[in-house]
Parts: C-alpha cells; sequence; structure tokens
C-alpha cells in the first residue's frame, strides 16, 4: 500500500503507521489549515511504540479499508507519539479524564480544527461492543453531528478550554507545607499498602518507585521501621514476581494481577532507572544483597539491549512480538525440558514456579495458555533447604540454567525496540547509572552515564535551549520541563558521584535555561512546556506524580539541592516559590505527589553539606568519598575541593575557600544548619559524624 504522510517521521510509532488506508497528517500547521480548509473535525490519535492495545487498534480499524475510508471522508487525521509530544498528551489526557474519568492509550480525540476537543476516548474497537461505541458506529454519528448540531460541539469545545484554563490559572493561597504534610503523606500510602504482596493497590500493581523513595526518607527522618519495612516488602516482592525478567533481567511495566506475577510484557526505560534508583537507596537502608544483585542485573539488561553504540539509552522495547503480548518472554513445560536437561529439572522448575501444565491464564477467559511466567513463588533458601541443597549450590544451577534460557530465547523473533533517545528519560537513567556507580563503587556505571550525558550535551543542547529526541542521526522537537530537570538531575548525580566541576556547570546551565523557559511569572510554579510553543490550546502544569516524578517536583530538588551546593540563595527562594505554587494541591493529597514530599523533605531538613579536602586521586579522599555513599544520607550534598586555591569548584561554589587540609591529609568538614563540626581525617570518624544528625526525632 502506497505510504502516507508519516513516512517522512523519525518516531518509530508514526513509522508504523506510515502504511495504513488512514490519510494520517502528523500534528502541525499542514493538518489543521487542511481541516479549515475542508471545513471538517480533526481525528487525533496519540500512543506510542510499545503499546499493546495501540497496536489492536491499529490492526482492527487502521488497516481496515472500510474504517479507513470513512475516517478519511470525515476527518483530518493526525498521529501523535506521546513520548515525542507529551505536552500535547498531557493536554488531552487530561481532557479524557474530565470526560470520561479515565486516561490511557491509544487516546482518541476529536477536535475542532482550532485544536479546541469535544469528544475523548481511549481504545474503541471496529464495531460496537459491551457497551463500547465502535469506530463503525462513531464516525458517521460524528459526521452527522457535525452537519446538523456543530453549535453543540463549539459550546463543548468552548467550555472543556474554560475548564482546562481555569484548571492552569487558578489562583489559591499557599497551603502550609511542613512535617505535617511528610506525615500525611505516609499515612496515605500506609493505608494503601498491601501488606500480603507488598506495593500498593490490589490490582493492576505498578512498580511506583518514587513512591518508595519517599518512604525510604521518611524512615530515615523519624526512625519508624514501619516504613523501610513496606519498601523491603515491595522490592523484594517485584524482585520475585513475574514482572521481573528471570532470564534476561529487567522489569517489566507493570503487573496486571495482585501477586506481580502476569505483567503488561513492555519494558521502558524509565522503569529502569527509577527502579534502579530504588533498589539502590533500598541496599543503603537494609544492606540486603538481593538488592544490589537486582541493581547489578537491571543494568546488566540496560547496558546489553538498551544502550545505542555511541552510549545514549533506547526508550523501550515491545510487549509484543509475531502479533502476541508475551510471547517472547514465556515457556512451555516442554521447552523448559529441552533446554535444560533433566538434572535437578523439577527443582529449578519448582524454584520458577513453572508447572506442566503453565502457570499463566489468560486474563479474559481464565483458560490455560499452557506457558509460564518464570517468578520466584517462594524464596530460594526455601526452595534449596526442601531439595537438600546448599542456597549458593542452588544459585549456580539456576544461573547455568538462566544462561542456556537466555541463549535459546536469543534466536526466538524479539519484540519491536523503540530506539529513539529521549532527553528526558535519558537523564533519569544517567541519574540512576551516577548514583549506583558512586554507592557499589563502578567506574563501569559511572562511565556509562558520563558518556551519555556527554552525548546528550554534544548533541541535544543548542545555543542555550534543549531539544527532546534524537533519532536516526537527527536531533528535534522543542524541550518540555522534563527534559530540563531530568537531564539537571542526572549531571547533578554525576557531579556527585565524580566530583568533576563541568557535571555542576551543566546542571545549573540547563536549570537557569528552565527557568528562563517555563516559569510562570504571573502565577508561580512551573509549565509543562516551554514559552516558544506556540501550537498548543493551553500551557499545562504537572503538580502529581505519574509513571515518572512530576518535572515540577525533581526542578525543586535540584533547585535545593544545588543551593547547599553553591550556596545560591535565590535558588532556595525560587523552590520556596515553587512549593507555594504548588501547595494546595500537594497539601489536599500528598500521597499523589511523592516526589514533591521528597524534595520536601530536603527542604525541611536539616541538610547536611560535605566538603571534602583533598586530591581527587589520593586514595584518602576516595576512602572519604566512598562513606558518603555506603549508607542512606537523603539531604546530604557533597564537595571535593582541591587543595590550594579550590580551582573550579571554588568559582562555582565559592563558600568551600574557607576549607583547609588539616596537616596536609585529606580532611572531611560536615555542615549542618548552617553549622560545622570539627574537621575529621578518616573514614571511621566521618561515619561518626553522619550517623549522629541522621533521623530527626
Amino acid at each position: 500500500m502506497a505510504p502516507n504522510r508519516l513516512v517522512h517521521e523519525k518516531s518509530p510509532y508514526l513509522l508504523q503507521h506510515a502504511h495504513n488506508p488512514v490519510d494520517w497528517y502528523p500534528w502541525g500547521d499542514e493538518a489543521f489549515a487542511a481541516a479549515r480548509e475542508r471545513d471538517i473535525p480533526v481525528f487525533l490519535s496519540i500512543g506510542y511504540a510499545t503499546c499493546h492495545w495501540c497496536h489492536v487498534m491499529e490492526h482492527e480499524s487502521f488497516e481496515d479499508a472500510d474504517v479507513a475510508r470513512l475516517m478519511n471522508d470525515a476527518f483530518i487525521n493526525i498521529k501523535v507519539d506521546r513520548e515525542e509530544r507529551p505536552d500535547i498528551d498531557g493536554i488531552y489526557m487530561t481532557v479524557a479524564q474530565l470526560l470520561t474519568g479515565q486516561g490511557g492509550w491509544p487516546l482518541t480525540i476529536l477536535m475542532l480544527p482550532d485544536r479546541r476537543p469535544f469528544f475523548a476516548a481511549t481504545y474503541l474497537p471496529k464495531t460496537s461492543r459491551y457497551g463500547r461505541m465502535g469506530m463503525l458506529d462513531l464516525i458517521p454519528r460524528i459526521q452527522e453531528a457535525w452537519g446538523s448540531s456543530r453549535e453543540k460541539l463549539q459550546d463543548s469545545a468552548a467550555a472543556i478550554r474554560e475548564t482546562l484554563t481555569q484548571h492552569v490559572e487558578t489562583v489559591h493561597a499557599p497551603a502550609s507545607l511542613d512535617e505535617a504534610t511528610l506525615r500525611q503523606g505516609y499515612v496515605e500510602l500506609a493505608g494503601l499498602f498491601d501488606r500480603e504482596r507488598g506495593g500498593f493497590g490490589r490490582s493492576p500493581k505498578f512498580p511506583t518507585p518514587h513512591l518508595l523513595l519517599f518512604l525510604l526518607r521518611y524512615w530515615q527522618r523519624t526512625g519508624s521501621e514501619a516504613p523501610v519495612a513496606m519498601v523491603a516488602q515491595t522490592l523484594e516482592a517485584m524482585r520475585a514476581g513475574g514482572i521481573y525478567d528471570h532470564v534476561g533481567f529487567g522489569f517489566h511495566r507493570y503487573a496486571t494481577d495482585g501477586h506481580w506475577l502476569v505483567p503488561h510484557f513492555e519494558k521502558m526505560l524509565y522503569d529502569q532507572a527509577l527502579l534502579t534508583l530504588a533498589y539502590t537507596e533500598g541496599w543503603q537502608a537494609t544492606q540486603a544483597p538481593l538488592f544490589e544483585r537486582t541493581v547489578r542485573e537491571i543494568l546488566t539488561y540496560v547496558q546489553r539491549d538498551l544502550t545505542s553504540p555511541d552510549g545514549a539509552f533506547y526508550s523501550a522495547e515491545d510487549a509484543d512480538s509475531e502479533g502476541e503480548e508475551g510471547k517472547f518472554y514465556v515457556w512451555s513445560h516442554d521447552e523448559l525440558r529441552e533446554v535444560i536437561g533433566d538434572d535437578d529439572l523439577e527443582t529449578l522448575l519448582g524454584t520458577w514456579g513453572a508447572t506442566a501444565a503453565g502457570n499463566w491464564r489468560e486474563e479474559a477467559t481464565q483458560e490455560s495458555t499452557g506457558t509460564n511466567i518464570l517468578h520466584w513463588p517462594t524464596g530460594v533458601a526455601d526452595r534449596a533447604s526442601a531439595a537438600g541443597l546448599a542456597p549458593a549450590d542452588l544459585e549456580d544451577r539456576l544461573e547455568t540454567a538462566r544462561g542456556r534460557l537466555l541463549a535459546r530465547r536469543e534466536q526466538r523473533v524479539r519484540p519491536l525496540l523503540d530506539d529513539k533517545v529521549l532527553t528526558d528519560w535519558n537523564g533519569l537513567m544517567i541519574a540512576a547509572l551516577a548514583r549506583a556507580g558512586w554507592v557499589f563503587r563502578s567506574d563501569e556505571w559511572t562511565g556509562a552515564a558520563r558518556q551519555a550525558a556527554d552525548l546528550l550535551w554534544a548533541t541535544m543542547w543548542r545555543e542555550g535551549a534543549l531539544l527532546h529526541r534524537y533519532r536516526d542521526g537527527e536531533a528535534a522537537i522543542v524541550a518540555n520541563l522534563d527534559d530540563y530537570a531530568f537531564l539537571a538531575w542526572g549531571e547533578i548525580e554525576l557531579h556527585q558521584a565524580t566530583q568533576e566541576p563541568e557535571h555542576l556547570v551543566r546542571a545549573l546551565k540547563l536549570t537557569d535555561a528552565m527557568l528562563e523557559r517555563f516559569w510562570d511569572g504571573e502565577h508561580g510554579g512551573l509549565f509543562f512546556s516551554p514559552v516558544e510553543r506556540d501550537d498548543l490550546i493551553v500551557r499545562m502544569k504537572e503538580i502529581g506524580d505519574d509513571a515518572i516524578p512530576s518535572g515540577s517536583a525533581v526542578a525543586m530538588y535540584n533547585l535545593l539541592r544545588l543551593a547547599r551546593l553553591t550556596g545560591r540563595q535565590s535558588y532556595e527562594e525560587r523552590a520556596g516559590a515553587l512549593a507555594d505554587a504548588s501547595s494546595r494541591q500537594i497539601a489536599t493529597r500528598p500521597s499523589a505527589a511523592t516526589f514533591f514530599l521528597v524534595a520536601l523533605d530536603f527542604a525541611i531538613g536539616p541538610s547536611q553539606e560535605l566538603v571534602i579536602v583533598g586530591e581527587a586521586d589520593d586514595p584518602a579522599t576516595k576512602a572519604l568519598m566512598e562513606v558518603a555513599g555506603e549508607s542512606l544520607y537523603p539531604r546530604l550534598v557533597v564537595l571535593q575541593r582541591p587543595p590550594g586555591n579550590g580551582g573550579r569548584l571554588a568559582e562555582l561554589a565559592p563558600f568551600v575557600r574557607d576549607f583547609a587540609a588539616v596537616d596536609g591529609r585529606p580532611t572531611a568538614y560536615l555542615c549542618q544548619a548552617f553549622a560545622c563540626e570539627q574537621p575529621v581525617t578518616t573514614p571511621d570518624e566521618l561515619r561518626t559524624l553522619l550517623s549522629r544528625p541522621g533521623r530527626i526525632d
């Protein structure tokens, strides 16, 4: 079939639709001009390359000649990749939630030629069924309404636009945000916690690692064991469940059941990044070997399957292969026997929860698929005991079998790799690699973070502004708030891990550019889209978290840390103004904005500034630096100052000029609540200082 206009795009998702019979347009002036010229509404379809139900709707409707004929006659049809244009997706997802009470992808929007929406839905089947209108019924109804009742559609569009505008511009008196807000956030999460299976809510189960990051801070702040117990149980349950890929490593998007067994099989870069952070901090809090092992395995997967030849990170892997969700990942009993062999077969398969009948049932019919999702129904130690084996022996046998399964799986047809590079998601992965590299003393991971950051800085930073997407040699699309905030987070973590001043310089440049382009000078707070973006009906603000933390919350966290690292009071003031602008929504339901609570925990303090004076390559300096990563000190920032005049760091953080080495030895100064402890020169002395102010009773 002849291609449509999407054939010239870079997005893998748009290219998937380039040979549909639907006359698709990319988002842009050409499409809306055509709608005005033909005097017809716009059909906007938003999805992404690894979206299962997007594939279903494409196959049922967008590849169907009858549906395409109706669409081409009734609408100007626009396809948007939500990962390329999260600003567009954010606006119209809000519309869908306002109109239908739910959201999801594919997102279906009907709008006037001026971009104002009047209808919203998610997946629509080809024909109506089970109370869900189908495309063959919907399109003629919209055509009829456009011809006979257009004023009603226009009135609806005007009302929706007004609601969106009020949502963004309404000025609320700031609410008080303090330790009571943190406590309320914890109480809400405790009420949602699944005490039997870990995680929050019943089903589906989402990882939401930023909830865990907040709970770890609340544990560190209060000394209560309940928050860290919730985190540990959740991290253990996810690692044991089918949501984790026990053969090739890495996490799937979420579990469709309450037991963490049956995943939605797509793998997203941002999940790997945020879960790496959660398991790293979980290890800092508990020293659990399983958490360190999980970090190592996630990063093995990322570096093997999601890393480009030049060191950037790809976006995702699809859930589907050969037209079936999960086919790449599941195993029949016969295939497991063939690959593993008969030695210890039943012990190994029992450890992985595999059965002859299969452990995976179809969600709708509950009929067995005859295939197995590998997981750990019981702990490895318990299984080893039942089999009369030492745990280490069983671990070795599992690893041998896993290697064989991975080699066999590599012969299968792989799911689609969405190989676009997104600045925001890469920023998250850089932050995760840098933090893990520091904590687990891995130069490899720190080097991978540095390489990715250098590449993004070379390709995506243009004349003082960021771009959002890189693919096939092209950097394009104006960056959004998340791009600036998340990449700055990554650069801050890289600075903490390496103490290379260049990463601090970049973080400052990104933050200044972010404030210039996104700050709402009238009402306060940060818009999601930049000031130069002129193709949106409204500039939204996002305060609550979703699958990833709110860009505004990460920006506040960055501002506070940079204020401590450089002494810039203006950043502290801007963080306070950002908190005020968001406070009413946060105070209403703190658990919906947990990364704001992470930032608030830092703001309330006491924060700690650790200045280590010494040559970077001196083993004694390195030993002091390593102490700071051994345990969880969530309100700590670290600066390593060279002897002498302090070099470049003294220009960025003038206050470090006052610190000097004691008797020529690398020396640590710990400051808290605007006062500094006596300097120390040994790791044990520094551990004692760091442990004293850690909790606030």
